[in-house]
């Protein structure tokens, strides 16, 4: 299959806090990039639950070939303070 993207959507988008609710239908992948004093709503991908468990299997399989390459990563600190919450325009 051929994929097509276009030259703004390579660049890819830095996000520093995520959010993953879900229903029975669906998991939803939330990314902001989160800078006070508000923070904002990058992208928001949508998957079926089967195709989540998917995703997190090739995230869990990268993040083990990365720290073999490249050691151990640590874990982000959560935020600390303030009250972090998603709001509409």
């Amino acid at each position: 299959m051929q994929i097509k993207a276009n030259d703004e959507q390579l660049k890819g988008r830095y996000a520093n806090m995520a959010q993953v609710p879900h229903t029975k239908e669906e998991f939803i992948l939330d990314f902001f990039l989160a800078h006070p004093p508000a923070g904002q709503l990058l992208d928001r991908i949508i998957l079926s639950p089967g195709h989540m468990k998917r995703l997190a299997n090739a995230l869990k399989e990268n993040i083990e070939k990365y720290e073999k390459q490249h050691g151990k990563v640590e874990i982000a600190e959560a935020p600390k303070g303030g009250n972090i919450g998603f709001q509409s325009e």
